[in-house]
C-alpha cells in the first residue's frame, strides 16, 4: 500500500442493482457495476503474467458480485457468481478504477468491438 493510499470507509454490495458502492475518506464517491469490476479484475487470468497478455472478458454482462472479503487492510476480494474469485482489489486499485472509470468503460468496450464482439 502506497503512503498517500485512500482508505474507504464504507463499501456496500447492492446484489439486485448488481453494483458495488465505495466510499473513500477522501469523501469519494463510486458506483461500480459488476460487469466493470469483473472485466477489469487484477488477477492474472484478465491481466496476464506481463504486458499484452491480456485476456478481453466477454459475455460478463450479467455477472454479479457474490462476495466481498476483506483481505487485510489493504484489499478486498471479490466473488463473482460465474465462479471468477482469484481478484484483489488493492484501495489504490478501486480509488483508481473509480477515477478512471468513463474512459476505461470506453477502452473496454472499443476493445470489445474492435474483436467483433457486442453486449447483450
Amino acid at each position: 500500500m502506497r503512503k498517500n493510499t485512500v482508505r474507504p470507509t464504507d463499501i456496500k454490495l447492492h446484489q439486485k442493482s448488481r453494483m458495488l458502492e465505495v466510499v473513500f475518506a477522501d469523501g469519494s464517491r463510486f458506483e461500480f457495476p459488476a460487469e466493470y469490476l469483473r472485466v477489469y479484475s487484477p488477477s492474472a487470468e484478465v491481466r496476464g503474467h506481463g504486458p499484452g497478455q491480456e485476456v478481453l472478458q466477454v459475455g460478463k454482462e450479467s455477472v454479479n458480485i457474490v462476495g466481498v472479503e476483506p483481505v487485510g487492510t489493504y484489499a478486498v476480494l471479490l466473488r463473482f457468481d460465474d465462479g471468477h474469485d482469484t481478484g484483489i482489489y488493492s484501495w489504490d486499485l478501486l480509488y483508481n478504477l473509480g477515477l478512471n472509470q468513463k474512459e476505461l468503460w470506453n477502452e473496454y468496450l472499443s476493445r470489445l468491438a474492435q474483436a467483433g464482439h457486442g453486449r447483450a
